[in-house]
């Protein structure tokens, strides 16, 4: 499964910050049919990921009924991203 979508980089300031995007609603409800064949457990979906030409591997976390896409430092440094900004990602889930 490939899945493309467009969505703003935000921060989450827990015990562990981070930054994320939010894969929007449609993209969210394809995942969560696959998720059963490919969750690795608490509904975590592994996947390949790609914004502009950096690619990388992680998992998707399940929130509120969607997905969200955590952005490691060395993808944001790669393509030079901020909070705010609003980016392309390219998923690959292997079903």
């Amino acid at each position: 499964m490939e899945l493309e979508f467009s969505g703003e980089i935000w921060h989450w300031r827990g015990p562990s910050p981070f930054h994320f995007v939010t894969v929007p609603a449609d993209e969210s409800a394809e995942l969560a049919e696959a998720a059963a064949m490919v969750t690795y457990g608490w509904g975590m979906i592994p996947v390949k990921a790609r914004i502009g030409a950096t690619s990388w591997t992680t998992s998707l976390y399940p929130k509120d009924g969607g997905y969200l896409v955590p952005l490691k430092d060395v993808v944001r440094r790669a393509e030079d991203l901020q909070v705010g900004d609003v980016v392309t990602i390219n998923l690959f889930v292997d079903v």
